[in-house]
């Protein structure tokens, strides 16, 4: 939130930077990495003299890295020159990440690389070290770059990927390892989800208009539901879901994060720390989720066959119980939500792909009108950006019947003409600003995995069978009534679809 590092934009943006994609041959590097980075390219938001390196084991040709890294680009808006122009600042070099010699080697790639950028005695330099990497190896490569590329001369930066550890005891192990290695502040846990758009606005919708903070509580608000879908299954990639399941896939991090944005109390300032203070504060105040709130599924193939079950994927153990569905009420002991349920909600092979924030108000008390449905905001993360609120409107006509409609702001409707970032190119800006407000700091990672790890701890030493759902389908059976009975949750009485309407290019 707050992009000043101490510089002006003048200053900033000559400052001597050298960014190093360590898996720079994975998956993770060539399908968000170097798109993020390239973005920025595109923007002119990288330094002006900026190298970016990868490393990793594999033995590869420039030719043959650039056409992977590559590989990602969306080509329909892009031309070969920017394409060219971006790949004159990347180079390569292969080593294995426990090899002192090898790190050796790249520390000096780093010094002739800022030699040729004109490195001056007086540059402000930055160094980017980018862990696009399993967890299994962060604390070596981590060991390896502290031993021999780290440069105590310049300002370093490590970017640490998820997960952060298997439960609680696991994560502060790491936290201690990498911490011993680290200053905090040299340190950005990265959760691409705190980089989504409608994620970064809720901090300006709740406290930059009077009327949204001043419902936010326990007063007027009934529930809280933050939901997650995809309309895909592992794809092949099962033996790896495996190890972790959703829990720790995608509620764990991604959605206690979203949620703590929105339970916030007010920050003293847009500053990361104050922010990460506040988000922390909530995190302490959540009590440990309990297996009677949790309903767990496990995705099987459709009735005719044309999509696979989660067991059907051959990486999968064919004994497997993990959950590829959760949902979970959790419930925030402070004065401003004692008494409202928060409900999240993970799952793959579903109906849809979907990633939104509910917020149910409670029923108008001695209502003059007969409530057909309860008042609720809607932050709609993805597929498509949006906020409308649903609301109660007289019918246009001669009738005084009432109807639920909405209203609506539809950013591919409102704004046309701005191409909405990435989120990994908001963090990666964000990193190069020295900006924190959208990483996890150790502590929030300490409760959050407090919060979750009785429930982990529990459902693998009962071994509890998740529920089957269908491949498409909503989810278990149960999915609707544990909204209802454990939440409060209360459906539209007649039906109701909320649908962006098509853009038509009017304003």
């Amino acid at each position: 939130m707050s992009l000043s590092c101490g510089l002006d934009e003048a200053a900033k943006h000559d400052v001597l930077t050298t960014i190093v994609v360590f898996g720079a041959s994975g998956d993770l590097a060539k399908k968000k990495t170097y798109p993020a980075l390239f973005h920025l390219y595109q923007q002119g938001l990288l330094p002006r003299r900026t190298r970016i390196l990868g490393y990793a084991r594999t033995q590869m040709e420039h030719d043959q890295f650039a056409s992977r890294i590559t590989s990602f680009f969306k080509r329909d808006q892009t031309t070969q020159s920017a394409i060219d122009g971006f790949l004159s600042l990347c180079g390569y070099v292969s080593g294995k990440y426990d090899v002192d010699d090898d790190f050796v080697r790249l520390r000096e790639e780093i010094d002739r690389q800022e030699h040729a950028m004109h490195k001056r005695a007086e540059d402000e330099r930055v160094h980017i070290y980018y862990l696009a990497l399993p967890p299994s190896v962060f604390v070596s490569v981590g060991t390896q770059i502290r031993t021999n590329v780290y440069d105590g001369s310049c300002t370093n930066r490590v970017v640490i990927e998820k997960p952060f550890g298997h439960d609680l005891d696991s994560s502060r192990k790491l936290s201690k390892d990498i911490g011993a290695l680290y200053a905090e502040d040299e340190i950005y846990r990265i959760d691409h989800y705190l980089g989504k758009e409608m994620v970064k606005n809720i901090l300006a919708l709740r406290f930059a208009n009077v009327f949204y903070e001043a419902v936010w509580n326990r007063h007027y608000i009934s529930n809280v539901q933050i939901t997650f879908k995809e309309p895909f299954g592992t794809e092949g990639r099962g033996g790896y879901f495996d190890e972790f399941g959703i829990i720790r896939d995608v509620m764990q991090n991604h959605l206690l994060q979203v949620l703590s944005i929105v339970a916030m109390h007010q920050p003293q300032s847009l500053r990361s720390e104050d922010i990460r203070d506040r988000k922390t504060e909530v995190l302490r105040r959540i009590l440990p989720i309990q297996l009677e709130d949790t309903l767990l599924g496990q995705y099987v193939g459709t009735k005719d066959a044309s999509k696979p079950g989660y067991k059907d994927d051959d990486t999968v153990p064919k004994d497997s119980i993990t959950p590829t569905f959760a949902q979970c009420v959790l419930h925030v002991d402070n004065d401003r939500w004692r008494g409202v349920p928060w409900v999240i909600k993970a799952g793959k092979a579903l109906d849809e792909a979907k990633m939104v924030i509910r917020i149910q108000f409670k029923d108008m008390p001695n209502a003059l009108f007969p409530s057909l449905a309860r008042n609720e905001l809607v932050l709609q993360v993805s597929p498509k950006e949006a906020v409308y609120i649903k609301t109660i409107v007289k019918e246009p006509g001669l009738s005084t019947n009432l109807a639920m409609s909405e209203l609506d702001l539809s950013y591919h409707k409102r704004y046309q003409d701005i191409k909405i970032p990435d989120a990994y190119a908001t963090l990666i800006l964000d990193v190069l600003n020295g900006d924190h407000s959208n990483f996890v700091r150790s502590d929030e990672l300490d409760e959050a995995w407090r919060i979750f790890t009785p429930l982990l701890h529990q459902i693998d030493r009962d071994q509890v069978i998740p529920l089957p759902y269908e491949y498409g389908s909503r989810g278990p059976k149960g999915v609707d009534e544990f909204a209802t009975e454990r939440a409060g949750y209360k459906l539209t009485a007649r039906e109701y679809h909320w649908q962006p309407k098509p853009n038509t290019g009017k304003l």
